[in-house]
């Protein structure tokens, strides 16, 4: 191991948590730098569904399909992660759209079924109105994602990966070459860092003189206090998305990403709530719990930035709003790339020179 490649992974959401995991399990010494504590600051505010749904071109299709794929692999590897493969209906287009994307995606090979209102009612049963036409992907699920993060950061921590606590002061350049990072006043040495910072990581690898363009745009998400069981999978109506967690909690948002908060966030998630509950049989006794607005780190193109920093050395990149999903794809191709050198063509799309 005195010989083994020494990483550096910015950030501990899940992200940065799946790729620390298959470093340090590919025999890497990784240490993980957070200011936040497991689980980062996007993550815990993920509606956390895992799929390869609409409004996607076929490549990026291809990559989440290979990451849902991805997650039996992980599921394996690391037994007793909060995973569930419980199903998606969706009813959150025009019909003429929905029709499309049923068409298109099952051509692309995507589980899709489309049903009617008594099948709607068979899969959700209390939902209090059910739509006459919608699809429905048995192959999606969740992953509860702080508990994910955390069971992937704790599993790299015996495979000998460290978690160091402390803000990024700046990437340490030398002769073109990131050769560390300095955390809270200390300087740690690597062979190469990945810049897994979310929202953050702009500002971070501004340090090196690379520019990300990532915007931050807000997500509101509520959440009831835990509950008897009310959903069976995900639901993602026309007026809100909503799942149920392995606790029992509610979790909505006027989309799976969360709707932008207004000036009163508070109010707007009362209101939230109480449509989200109206949308319920037996939700009588569900109760607000409290609201997260999430700022989810988006690439102005909307599509993942994953891969090598142009320009220098030592430096990786790897920010998606779909962390969720893409997790257990990215983790395992970035430790490849960092490793073998081997880029899988997945990736193609996806590096940094696209914006330049």
């Amino acid at each position: 191991m005195s010989n083994a490649k020494q990483v550096i992974v910015i950030g501990a959401g899940i992200i940065g948590a799946s790729i620390a995991w298959h470093l340090a399990k590919a025999g890497a010494r990784a240490t993980v730098v957070s200011e936040s504590g497991a689980g980062g600051v996007a993550t815990p505010n993920s509606f956390a569904w895992i799929n390869a749904s609409w409004g996607n071109p076929e490549t990026y299709f291809r990559l989440r399909i290979r990451a849902m794929a991805e997650w039996k692999r992980l599921a394996n590897d690391l037994p007793g992660l909060p995973l569930a493969w419980c199903g998606g209906l969706c009813w959150d287009l025009p019909a003429d759209k929905l029709e499309a994307y049923a068409a298109e995606h099952s051509s692309w090979g995507y589980g899709i079924e489309r049903v009617g209102r008594e099948q709607a009612a068979r899969i959700e049963p209390n939902l209090t109105e059910f739509p006459e036409f919608a699809l429905y992907v048995a192959e999606e699920g969740v992953a509860e994602p702080v508990a994910t993060t955390k069971a992937l950061l704790a599993d790299a921590e015996r495979r000998g990966a460290r978690v160091v606590m402390g803000t990024v002061d700046t990437l340490v350049l030398s002769n073109g070459k990131v050769t560390g990072v300095v955390v809270s006043g200390e300087t740690i040495a690597a062979d190469e860092v990945v810049v897994a910072a979310g929202a953050g990581a702009p500002a971070i690898a501004a340090t090196a003189g690379v520019m990300l363009p990532i915007e931050t745009p807000p997500g509101l998400i509520v959440h009831s206090r835990p509950h008897k069981r009310l959903l069976n999978g995900l639901v993602l109506a026309d007026r809100l998305h909503m799942r149920q967690t392995a606790e029992g909690r509610i979790v909505a948002g006027s989309d799976f990403g969360g709707g932008e908060p207004g000036e009163n966030a508070e109010a707007d998630a009362r209101a939230l709530f109480a449509a989200t509950k109206a949308m319920l049989r037996g939700a009588d006794g569900l109760e607000f719990d409290f609201h997260t607005i999430g700022y989810r780190p988006t690439p102005a193109d909307g599509f993942p930035i994953v891969s090598r920093a142009d320009g220098v050395g030592g430096l990786y990149i790897a920010v998606t709003h779909s962390g969720i999903t893409l997790a257990p794809a990215v983790g395992m191709f970035v430790a490849r790339e960092i490793l073998d050198g081997e880029r899988d063509a997945l990736l193609a799309p996806y590096a940094l020179s696209r914006f330049v």
